[in-house]
């Protein structure tokens, strides 16, 4: 019964990602308040597998729910994470079309990408450490195909976590020159200051959201790979994106980034 309900809610995400057509929340068809989040995770998986049928590559994860605040909200404990395929990346100053997505929204971050597999069962800060090639200053398009954004964590973990897009800054930096707990982030869209933040902000640092990403991709049985990217959460509060708006983020030692967003696919 249960994976009739995984395979119909994974059809049905996958058809509103398509259609970009928002759709009820998913939880009352994966068990209402007894919904879990590895019935969540299946969904997710099977969307990935689909995803890599058709052709998609899979270069990353990004990892949610790293303030405390929004777990509060969510009732967890834990970030969520989703997949990253190389499809939904863009460079920095491109352009994102909204008619593409549903009800979008940008957030603040920093990334790494990997130089060595992590697969052991626990990882360690020296474990990702070694493991950084490098780190970018990035924006994350978030977009809910669930009605209003009216989520539980089975939602948004069922939904890929939310993700859409990405778009990366192109100044790699190493971790040794860079102050991941202190570092300031200002987001601004035109000339107003939208979103501001610190690196302490995302889970206190975000080597902590990396090292739980590294166990959890293990124990799910989809190990992060040489050459992925992370994107290892928020420095700061989301904000609304309509067409029209341009956003730059600014990382104190990762430099800027930014995008732009049409009204239409050009």
């Amino acid at each position: 019964m249960l994976n009739s309900a995984v395979e119909a809610v994974a059809t049905a995400l996958r058809d509103a990602e398509g259609s970009h057509t928002a759709i009820s929340p998913v939880r009352p068809e994966l068990g209402g308040a007894q919904a879990d989040l590895d019935s969540a995770y299946a969904v997710q998986e099977l969307n990935t597998k689909y995803a890599l049928q058709q052709g998609r590559r899979l270069v990353g994860r990004k990892i949610g729910l790293t303030s405390k605040v929004v777990q509060q909200q969510l009732g967890v404990d834990q970030p969520d994470f989703g997949m990253l395929f190389a499809d939904m990346a863009y460079g920095d100053g491109e352009t994102i079309a909204i008619d593409q997505l549903i009800q979008p929204k940008v957030e603040a971050e920093i990334a790494l990408v990997i130089k060595h597999d992590l697969t052991k069962e626990k990882h360690s800060y020296v474990d990702i450490i070694n493991a950084t090639d490098y780190a970018l200053a990035a924006i994350e398009v978030v977009d809910s195909r669930i009605a209003d954004w009216k989520i539980s964590i089975v939602d948004t973990v069922a939904d890929n976590a939310s993700s859409a897009a990405y778009v990366l800054g192109s100044r790699p930096v190493q971790l040794a020159d860079l102050d991941l707990v202190n570092c300031r982030m200002r987001m601004t869209r035109g000339d107003e200051v939208v979103s501001e933040g610190v690196g302490r902000a995302c889970l206190s640092n975000p080597l902590n959201a990396a090292v739980w990403l590294a166990d959890e991709m293990v124990r799910r049985g989809r190990p992060l790979l040489a050459g992925d990217l992370i994107l290892t959460g928020a420095l700061g509060p989301m904000v609304v994106v309509k067409a029209g708006d341009e956003f730059k983020v600014e990382i104190d030692g990762l430099g800027s980034v930014s995008t732009v967003f049409s009204a239409h696919t050009a």
